[in-house]
């Protein structure tokens, strides 16, 4: 199964505060372990919301709102997507991870089977045609 984990956004990333020295590099061998063990398929922080904005739907309205974001709790400072057998497996990643503070989230990203009946034929067609395409693009 494929996971997102979700590392969640403090006051200090969201201030625009980058990691020290020693937790890039304890990220860096997280990130080795990871690849190693064919876990780790991407992964990427992000800057502060104040760099960001998010588009409203209403409709056939579209509204723009800038960044920053008030609620800091529920913004992410970055992502790693993973392949594990299991949420288990996944936890027991996450609690290797070099985090003294702060939260993570994790939650499976849908496959195609769990679609059922709707995603018909032609529809799973043109997924694999789009992930086919997306991954020459690379």
């Amino acid at each position: 199964m494929k996971v997102i984990v979700l590392v969640k956004a403090t006051p200090e990333s969201e201030a625009g505060a980058m990691p020290t020295e020693d937790l890039l590099a304890e990220m860096g061998q997280f990130n080795e372990e990871l690849v190693s063990a064919g876990v780790m398929l991407a992964g990427e922080g992000l800057h502060p919301s104040s760099k960001g904005v998010r588009v409203q739907f209403s409709g056939s309205n579209r509204t723009v709102v800038d960044g920053p974001f008030t609620e800091t709790k529920e913004l992410v400072a970055g992502f790693w997507i993973w392949q594990v057998k299991s949420i288990e497996e996944a936890v027991a990643w996450v609690k290797r991870s070099p985090f003294q503070e702060g939260e993570l989230e994790i939650r499976p990203i849908f496959e195609a089977e769990d679609f059922g009946e709707a995603l018909t034929p032609e529809l799973r067609q043109q997924e694999d045609r789009l992930r086919a395409e997306m991954e020459k693009q690379r």
